[in-house]
């Protein structure tokens, strides 16, 4: 199966708990329809996107990275690569490159989706549809900054840096 074809039926078996959400999952299903290289980052309409919300072992923090492009507090991920054959697969690679931290585990399935404009690594503006999973690093794991960001640290769910406000309802998803 090649990774267009797993993002279409992981997106058709998904079940959003909001209207929104439900929304936003018909408006994905729609851009992949219209576009057989939706996952490739050389879709210059937007494409298909893999992050991971990482929660401690406890579930009490989240891991952030200073995102050093976009200057602001993120989740952890970024463009599906050719060697990813799922969506999941491209959501964890990404949390493990970013993190650097190994033995994490993820949910089988999305929490949340989001349609975001970006001028990303080709330097033309262009969407970010983001496909979020929900990823638990192992007890006592400690993350190590990589070069794709200017800081990564642990923040507790309640006490969210400044700047960070649209990250509470995919941070809500993740709880549930």
């Amino acid at each position: 199966m090649n990774l267009h074809t797993d993002v279409v039926e992981t997106l058709e078996k998904w079940q959003p708990g909001t209207a929104g959400q439900e929304a936003l999952r018909h408006a994905f299903l729609g851009f992949l329809a219209a576009r057989e290289d939706a996952c490739r980052r050389s879709c210059a309409a937007g494409h298909i996107t893999a992050s991971a919300v990482v929660l401690d072992a406890s579930r009490s923090h989240v891991l952030l990275t200073l995102h050093p492009r976009v200057g602001r507090w993120l989740q952890l991920g970024g463009h599906c690569e050719d060697s990813d054959t799922s969506l999941a697969a491209a959501a964890l690679r990404e949390a493990s490159e970013e993190s650097g931290m190994s033995g994490l585990t993820m949910s089988a399935e999305p929490v949340h989706l989001d349609v975001h404009p970006i001028t990303c690594s080709l330097g033309v503006p262009t969407r970010h549809f983001d496909v979020r999973f929900v990823v638990v690093a192992p007890e006592g794991a400690s993350p190590v900054r990589s070069a794709e960001s200017d800081d990564l640290r642990w923040w507790p769910l309640t006490a969210l840096p400044p700047g960070s406000e649209d990250l509470t309802e995919l941070i809500a998803a993740a709880c549930d």
